[in-house]
């Protein structure tokens, strides 16, 4: 989707265009873009090379990008890689980055509970069904967007942390075709990257803040929540056994940590 700018010039930040692609194409801007860039992905895994840097996009990162930066991206394997993308500019948008701590190339990475994932599709379509002719509406979006950005999504621009992601990538895969198992624990996982448990340890704490067991926690509570919607026949108890947890009260006390609510008031909710 892309905007006119007619109208919209003397607006803070100017939306350039904004758009999904459910099987991204390959890309190559020798020249880069004209106006700042934002990409994240959905679903799959892409790589993307800019600065010198080889960077793997996987589900719950994105890349910030300034105007005029050469970069080329594609998928990472056969399967599709699908992305959002944002750009935009206007009379303000390098102050307000300024002001937020965000106007350089910069790769983001946040949780799955963090409202990113889904703000770009509802941007999409809620400008899908309003006509927005001065671009008030798509430029305040971008606005709120950028605000959350940086509220939200953890900063990785030192080279070393973005060579780590790379790392541990196999590790997350593993983690996410046997969150079910209970009886998996930290040398299982340093296991799959025939590394120490300390070492690991610290890989992961310099990348994502957390320890590599309490990632795999994250990732089956999440897990569990997709079931807790996509499945409404099955007892919390069930759901619990699914995702790796022998006591339904540890389940249950575990989700209200990390959620806030119990896994009943989270399917009532949702």
């Amino acid at each position: 989707m892309v905007f006119g700018q007619e109208g919209g010039n003397h607006l803070p930040i100017t939306l350039d265009s904004m758009g999904y692609n459910p099987d991204q194409e390959k890309v190559s801007r020798p020249e880069g873009y004209h106006a700042y860039h934002w990409l994240q992905t959905s679903q799959g895994e892409g790589i993307i090379h800019f600065e010198n840097k080889k960077l793997t996009l996987a589900e719950g990162s994105g890349v910030l990008l300034l105007p005029g930066i050469s970069h080329r991206y594609e998928a990472l394997s056969a399967e599709p890689w699908c992305t959002y993308y944002l750009t935009f500019g206007g009379s303000s948008a390098r102050q307000i980055l300024d002001s937020l701590g965000m106007n350089a190339n910069s790769y983001y990475r946040w949780e799955s509970e963090a409202p990113l994932p889904l703000m770009l599709k509802e941007m999409l379509d809620r400008h899908d069904a309003a006509e927005d002719m001065f671009s008030l509406g798509a430029s305040t979006d971008a606005y709120r967007f950028l605000l959350t950005l940086s509220k939200y999504g953890h900063l990785h621009n030192n080279t070393s942390i973005s060579r780590n992601v790379d790392k541990v990538q196999p590790l997350l895969k593993w983690m996410d075709g046997h969150y079910g198992d209970p009886d998996i624990g930290l040398h299982d996982l340093a296991v799959q990257l025939d590394v120490s448990g300390r070492y690991l340890n610290s890989l992961f704490l310099q990348t994502f803040g957390l320890s590599p067991y309490a990632y795999f926690v994250r990732l089956r509570i999440r897990k569990s929540k997709e079931l807790l919607v996509s499945q409404p026949d099955l007892t919390v108890k069930a759901i619990s056994q699914q995702v790796g947890f022998r006591d339904v009260s540890h389940f249950v006390a575990t989700f209200r940590k990390q959620s806030g609510t119990t896994p009943d008031q989270f399917r009532r909710l949702h």
